[in-house]
């Protein structure tokens, strides 16, 4: 998954909300109450009425224990997604593929796309996240995996064609908001049936009491990328990221779940290269009044996924990306909030990252206010989270990192044991 930033200023959200909508009627449909001619008939129809009920249960009202609870980045980590490497195949090499990658790795693209990652590199990918997931066992988390599906499967819509990608970044398309789960409609073409993969553990949740929202499915038609976004360069894209222009336009709405940030009644988002603002404005409404949704900016020339340059670990202390900084930080300042810069990465320039930064290092999971899951290559962080008082669970995860993703992206948070709180009032 790909880094970070957004526009400068949140009020420009209600100006891009300028669509056209049209009113969708509702249609009802009731059940006819059929009439009998004796009280013998109507008994009969009653009895097989209850035998159908006992067969067609109603899911049962949601029980104090609902499995999925989370309302932060930092409470006591109980339950997680973690994605899969298994079947990774490179994206198509589309106009918002291009736009959301580095120049050195265009011709990867190019010569590998709708194919399988290098092999062995997805071997060892596997064989670190199976590690994780036993490590995070080991520290009492439950785990959780999404089915492993065939991604170099062709599919065509009334509106483009492509190939998969992977189940590798829960985080990415899942974002959970208390005993809310919400499916986000992401922006690649590759990742229009990527939700197939965790449908099944969706399911179980939701029978268990959980609540399951599906953010409008986007066409994804040409309307939605401007088909001739000026990049050559990564000059080009600081330019554009400057002037407020990304690939992604506000033709319908779109957003990755990995561009918006949890403290609690606060939700902090991005305009991105793969989240607009119609999607922006769309979150806000849906989980308006109970939680505020704010929308931050930074100065970052590859706007994708906030969580490698913003980065909040606990009630009042956030990472921020010394290389992208906040346009918006006052306003944590003001708040009591202490910011930290984390170190410069130490991952080799060698080590191909073909979708996403160095900053991956900051891209952590706490599995409490206390602990951490970093990379055990970064010393430099591992000692800035030492010197805060939180101790390190070092997990290496050096050839899933090349797939596009930390440990944030990896996973998605399903149960934290806390409760729902405001950190700005």
């Amino acid at each position: 998954m790909l880094r970070v930033r957004c526009l400068r200023g949140g009020s420009r959200g209600a100006e891009a909300v300028h669509y056209i909508g049209s009113r969708l009627g509702r249609a009802v449909t009731g059940w006819v109450q059929r009439t009998f001619q004796s009280t013998q008939a109507a008994t009969a129809s009653q009895t097989s009425c209850v035998a159908a009920e006992e067969n067609n249960k109603a899911p049962d009202p949601v029980p104090e224990d609902c499995p999925v609870c989370s309302h932060n980045e930092w409470d006591l980590l109980e339950e997680v997604i973690v994605g899969r490497a298994e079947n990774a195949c490179v994206p198509p090499f589309t106009v918002e593929v291009k736009a959301n990658t580095y120049e050195k790795y265009w011709g990867f693209y190019q010569k590998h796309g709708g194919q399988s990652f290098p092999p062995d590199h997805v071997k060892k990918a596997t064989a670190e996240i199976e590690e994780m997931c036993n490590i995070l066992k080991m520290e009492g988390v439950a785990v959780k995996r999404p089915e492993p599906l065939d991604w170099s499967v062709r599919y065509k819509t009334p509106d483009f064609e492509s190939t998969g990608m992977y189940a590798a970044m829960p985080r990415d398309i899942l974002l959970v908001i208390g005993n809310e789960i919400i499916e986000a409609p992401m922006a690649w073409r590759a990742r229009f049936f990527e939700y197939r993969a965790y449908r099944p553990i969706i399911k179980d949740y939701f029978r268990r009491g959980a609540k399951w929202t599906t953010a409008p499915k986007p066409t994804m038609a040409d309307e939605l990328y401007d088909q001739d976004y000026p990049i050559r360069t990564v000059e080009d894209r600081h330019k554009l990221a400057a002037q407020g222009k990304f690939v992604t336009t506000e033709f319908e709405p779109c957003f990755d779940a990995a561009d918006f940030i949890r403290a609690g009644r606060d939700i902090f988002v991005q305009r991105s290269q793969v989240t607009n603002f119609l999607g922006i404005e769309w979150m806000r409404r849906h989980l308006a009044p109970e939680y505020r949704v704010h929308t931050i900016s930074f100065k970052d020339p590859n706007p994708m996924h906030i969580d490698a340059t913003f980065n909040i670990i606990g009630p009042g202390l956030v990472l921020s990306n010394p290389d992208r900084p906040c346009n918006e930080i006052e306003l944590f300042k003001k708040a009591g909030w202490t910011v930290v810069h984390p170190p410069l990465p130490l991952i080799p320039d060698d080590h191909p990252l073909w979708m996403s930064s160095k900053w991956l290092s900051m891209n952590v999971l706490m599995l409490g206010e206390k602990r951490v899951m970093v990379d055990a290559n970064e010393i430099p962080i591992q000692k800035m989270f030492e010197s805060l008082g939180i101790s390190t669970i070092k997990v290496n995860i050096r050839h899933a990192n090349s797939l596009g993703g930390g440990f944030h992206c990896w996973t998605c948070d399903i149960r934290r044991r806390g409760t729902l709180k405001s950190y700005f009032d």
